[in-house]
């Protein structure tokens, strides 16, 4: 009998999924099943050693989309949502699904820690998620810290949910991405006025974007989605954290183009570049600290300070203009049919 479905949407087979699902089929047992949501079929056979595998392919649709189709032909009471390039450590499963056995809980969260085995440029994007001065109260989706606490918003990397809450509130039926993942979890808390829980120790592993272009391009995005939800969902993305990158980019500027018109010293402006000090100091401490490594520390300050202003400038751009990044649906969300894997 099947009880956790795992859903994970993808564009295509990729590198990243014939290393993670062998690791899910190992860490999980005949109660699990897997299923694979790319645009179209693989060009190739699959092999992957276990037949509670199935790819489904969706056309071109969005995650969110992708992630509905997959709950809509899951056999599990549990829809556990994963990405491609994440998979879980031992115990991952385990520690998520105790939470269960409390009624007030439809959602439980756990922690996207980047892969040791990662190269040194997504292991330095990762240091940046990872430091307080990088993500502040939200270094909890990056690290296993604190306890397990109730929370009202959690990314899908990494979020398992109940079955019958999932349909309560009509899955993510959304084309955006991202902050698909928000407006699920916003819709569980607000409409259900039920709990989402963080669990520490329910821990997968998360391959990171390399600096500079991916991280950027990443980053860009995940700010131009909160710049426009800062506007239309407060209750969730109305926070003072989020808006902090913009303002310290605002102040700084301010700043410096005073300094530059009045053609005299400014002290607004060396606030704000010293915030930055501040800020890419206190992350390369904190990486050399847990890494042992000078060089990834140095790269993580140096990295922090320029994601702080990046961000800022896409965040300033989503508050002010309308999103363009979801995914066109050509299909409908029609499924093309089941791939069967070779057993």
């Amino acid at each position: 009998m099947i009880s956790v479905s795992i859903i994970i949407p993808v564009r295509e087979i990729n590198a990243y999924l014939y290393k993670s699902i062998p690791i899910i089929l190992k860490e999980t047992d005949e109660s699990v099943e897997i299923i694979v949501l790319p645009d179209a079929p693989p060009r190739e056979v699959i092999n992957w050693p276990d037949c509670r595998s199935r790819i489904i392919p969706t056309g071109n649709i969005g995650p969110g989309r992708k992630r509905d189709v997959g709950a809509r032909i899951a056999r599990g009471e549990t829809l556990a949502f994963l990405d491609d390039d994440a998979y879980p450590a031992a115990g991952w499963l385990g520690a998520a699904m105790a939470h269960f056995s409390d009624a007030t809980v439809c959602a439980v969260g756990g922690p996207g820690v980047t892969p040791p085995e990662d190269p040194f440029w997504n292991q330095v994007s990762g240091a940046v998620f990872a430091s307080l001065a990088g993500s502040g109260g939200a270094r909890n989706r990056y690290v296993p810290v604190g306890t397990g606490a109730a929370v009202d918003d959690w990314p899908t990397v990494n979020l398992l949910v109940r079955r019958s809450a999932f349909d309560a509130v009509g899955g993510f039926n959304t084309d955006d991405f991202p902050g698909e993942d928000t407006k699920l979890c916003l819709a569980l808390v607000e409409k259900l006025g039920m709990r989402i829980v963080y669990e520490p120790r329910a821990v997968v592993f998360h391959h990171r974007r390399p600096l500079f272009w991916k991280h950027f391009q990443q980053m860009g995005r995940y700010a131009r989605c909160r710049g426009q939800f800062f506007r239309l969902h407060p209750r969730t993305s109305r926070r003072p954290l989020y808006a902090l990158p913009s303002l310290l980019l605002l102040w700084t500027l301010f700043g410096v183009s005073y300094a530059c018109f009045a053609r005299r010293s400014n002290v607004i402006a060396a606030i704000g570049l010293g915030c930055y000090g501040v800020l890419a100091v206190s992350a390369g401490v904190e990486t050399l600290i847990s890494a042992k490594s000078l060089v990834l520390s140095l790269a993580t300050a140096m990295a922090v300070a320029l994601t702080h202003v990046w961000y800022g400038v896409q965040f300033l751009r989503g508050l002010v203009v309308t999103r363009g990044d979801a995914r066109p649906s050509t299909s409908g969300g029609v499924l093309e049919g089941e791939v069967r894997l070779r057993e």
